[in-house]
């Protein structure tokens, strides 16, 4: 038996040797090899070495600026948004028209009863919100909205005793398991702690939100619970949930206060956050680099799909950042790179296959606004008094030739303060056509004539109310620098001459012409007409045109509404739909009221929506531009390169 057994041994080793020789580069999976010995069955198993681990995956992402600063409380570049997506995950998120919970469980509704509009007592020296939308200690002959009075028309005087007003109880529940990238749990009382940032004086961003919250408490370690002074109904209510900040790190353990917070390293250049990614470094001037991140709470999903995202600063010149990505040294073009001044090159790069371009128009919308009642200062003639002459000038600007020429025609003709893909679109708009002829035909109406016959001459007064006969019809249009802006106002500049309205121009640097009045030009309420583009977002933005955002001493010289517009039909229907909740059927027959009051009047006449133009190699997937979502990064846990 001993020999046999040695015998047996011997095989086997001559047997291994053979296999192991036979065996592929490329090993076959495990595989048992019965064999049989002189009547006695060996089982053997060759099991293959494991395959070698995959090439870390990097995303390259060139953008145009560097950002000012990561501290959100400290700055609002989209740049800072791009890194911000990607550190910090929502906490909510604006996308297609709608907002869209992240890490909360859901967003808060009435109809649930995680929002509550309670009635409470209050009496003289309370903190209250008045009609008139100031937080004040309450007063006898102050003006309030009594409980159930959601807008102006029903306010009353106060004239003293107690009186009831309405309060907003709002109750926010986070998801369960969130952690920050050191492994430290998420919590309620993080959100706390930004609340408290945000309220600090020395914090410089907008307090109208805290101004106008009673108080925002931690009830448990996932639940925070808003609630409004009284008297304040929130329209947007569900988006009171303040984004975290850790407090374990920022104040626990290194102490920083709110003013340190604007300079610090750990809030400005390297925050911490429970996103898909953690800084790794920024060199400045250059490049800001992230990892994945361990702790991500959706690692289970196998997300995030690369090991790391490159942020490259590469300016506002495309040609070199489209050479780069087309050598591969980059895999998104994100959309401040100045890509609209390259749209067919675009569209011939897609058509090769080497590039994939993205044109969305999204919410943010170009117009020419109209110095209605400019200050007492700015001597001119009164043009734009009479809304016949604002609607003719639509009628002859020819706004579907700049979106074809300029914008090669992905883009679209605006007629209201909101984009017909809107949900709360008002169809029946006032739409006014490119027509010359019936916009020459109404300047006729107003006594603006062609005295000499010739279309190419500017018409001159006959008869126009408040303006004295002889007066020519010339004036300047203005705006910024921007090539965009360069491109378009000659295009409308030969369509208005058509009609007999002779326009010149002027381009003036961004600071000098959003200036704050008295001095700056555009809202010191200086300028004939001017072009710019505001974000409306999810919420239609009605209020930028109510007598009470007219640049002024009463209302301030950063208020809004550059056109000195004033009207008490659009006034209350605006305010209407703000007094109610947002989405509820009152704000939409609301808004929709204002938009065909706009459409009529025409403080400003809409020119287009703005394309926000991004461009990334084929290899990359999971890229989605948003057409409300500010960044394009908002989906960038699922960004991946195809190998």
């Amino acid at each position: 038996m001993h020999h046999k057994r040695i015998m047996m041994v011997a095989s086997l080793l001559v047997l291994a040797s053979l296999l192991l020789t036979a065996c592929p580069a490329q090993p076959p999976p495990t595989a048992e090899v019965v064999v049989t010995i002189q009547k006695e069955t060996v089982i053997v198993t060759a099991t293959p070495p494991p395959p070698p681990p995959a090439e870390p995956k990097t995303l390259v992402i060139c953008q145009a600026q560097e950002p000012d600063t990561l501290y959100g409380y400290g700055g609002s570049m989209l740049a800072a948004s791009h890194v911000l997506q990607a550190v910090k995950d929502g906490p909510v998120d604006g996308r297609t028209y709608d907002f869209q919970a992240v890490i909360l469980e859901k967003l808060p509704n009435v109809d649930d009863g995680d929002a509550v509009i309670n009635v409470v007592k209050v009496q003289e020296g309370d903190k209250v919100r008045n009609a008139a939308d100031e937080v004040v200690e309450l007063a006898a002959g102050m003006s309030v909205q009594p409980a159930g009075c959601l807008t102006g028309d029903c306010a009353v005087t106060y004239e003293g005793g107690e009186i009831e007003l309405d309060q907003m109880v709002v109750t926010f529940k986070m998801l369960a398991g969130l952690t920050w990238s050191d492994g430290e749990p998420l919590t309620a009382d993080d959100s706390v702690y930004s609340y408290e940032l945000l309220g600090d004086p020395d914090t410089p961003a907008a307090k109208y939100g805290v101004e106008r919250t009673a108080s925002y408490v931690a009830k448990d370690d996932l639940t925070t619970e808003w609630t409004s002074v009284p008297g304040f109904v929130d329209a947007t209510y569900f988006l009171n949930f303040y984004t975290p900040y850790p407090r374990h790190q920022l104040q626990e353990q290194l102490g920083y206060t709110a003013a340190d917070l604007l300079e610090a390293e750990e809030s400005s250049r390297m925050p911490m956050g429970w996103g898909a990614f953690v800084m790794k470094e920024w060199v400045a001037g250059d490049h800001i680099t992230l990892e994945k991140n361990e702790n991500y709470y959706r690692a289970s999903e196998g997300l995030p799909k690369v090991d790391s995202v490159v942020f490259r600063f590469t300016g506002t010149d495309p040609n070199p950042v489209i050479a780069a990505a087309l050598a591969g040294e980059c895999d998104i073009i994100e959309q401040t790179s100045g890509l609209d001044s390259q749209g067919q090159l675009l569209v011939e790069l897609e058509a090769a296959g080497q590039l994939v371009p993205t044109f969305v128009t999204g919410t943010v919308w170009e117009h020419v606004d109209f110095g209605i009642d400019p200050v007492e200062s700015y001597d001119r003639p009164d043009f734009f008094q009479d809304v016949r002459t604002r609607q003719a000038f639509a009628m002859c600007l020819g706004r579907q030739s700049v979106v074809d020429a300029v914008l090669f025609g992905r883009s679209k003709v605006m007629h209201t303060f909101i984009p017909d893909e809107h949900p709360m679109y008002n169809p029946d708009v006032t739409v006014w056509p490119d027509d010359p002829a019936a916009g020459m035909a109404l300047l006729d109406e107003v006594g603006w004539k062609d005295a000499d016959g010739d279309p190419a001459t500017p018409r001159v007064s006959e008869g126009v109310e408040g303006i004295p006969d002889g007066t020519v019809l010339s004036f300047k249009w203005q705006s910024t620098t921007a090539q965009l802006r360069r491109t378009y106002m000659p295009i409308y500049q030969q369509n208005l001459a058509e009609c007999g309205i002779e326009i010149s121009l002027e381009n003036l640097p961004a600071a000098q012409y959003f200036a704050d009045g008295p001095e700056g030009p555009l809202f010191g309420r200086q300028f004939d007409v001017g072009s710019f583009a505001w974000l409306t977002g999810v919420a239609p933005g009605c209020d930028l045109y109510i007598t009470a955002q007219i640049p002024n001493e009463e209302h301030g010289w950063g208020a809004q509404n550059d056109p000195g517009f004033s009207s008490e039909e659009y006034d209350a229907a605006c305010t209407t739909a703000l007094g109610n909740l947002f989405g509820s059927e009152q704000y939409v027959a609301s808004m929709k009221e204002a938009q065909k009051i706009f459409s009529d009047q025409l403080p400003v006449v809409p020119l287009f929506l703005r394309l926000k133009i991004a461009a990334y190699r084929p290899e990359v997937t999971g890229f989605i531009m948003d057409p409300t979502e500010n960044s394009e990064m908002w989906n960038i846990e699922n960004f991946d390169l195809s190998q």
